[in-house]
């Protein structure tokens, strides 16, 4: 099944260099951003727009879906997912490291290398 654009779990987002992630937020779409699960026990229509007019914008195109074996596909997006995963830690400390620094007072700040 195609993405449930109507799914209150749908998050869409266009990005400035025009690049689109379309994914559920739950993380329970594992071959976003062409299908959903066909029986996804999470499905909850979107209340909040459902008396709304949409404009007449022209969404994004959406990519074409890869070719090959979807379980390979899905198995590829769980393999970029563990490497992201896996640094994240490091990176967060990074990030953390950095706030306290930039966070010292005005006569003590120390230049960033």
């Amino acid at each position: 099944m195609a993405m449930r654009e109507e799914c209150k779990h749908f998050q869409s987002r266009t990005y400035p260099s025009g690049e689109v992630a379309r994914f559920c937020e739950l993380d329970l779409a594992p071959e976003a951003p062409w299908r959903c699960p066909e029986d996804c026990s999470k499905y909850e229509r979107r209340l909040a727009d459902v008396a709304w007019v949409h404009g007449s914008l022209v969404p994004p195109k959406i990519e074409d879906e890869p070719d090959g074996d979807p379980g390979d596909i899905s198995e590829l997006l769980r393999d970029a997912e563990s490497v992201i995963d896996s640094v994240l830690p490091e990176v967060l400390d990074e990030v953390s490291k950095r706030e306290k620094k930039s966070k010292r007072g005005l006569f003590f700040r120390r230049k960033e290398t």
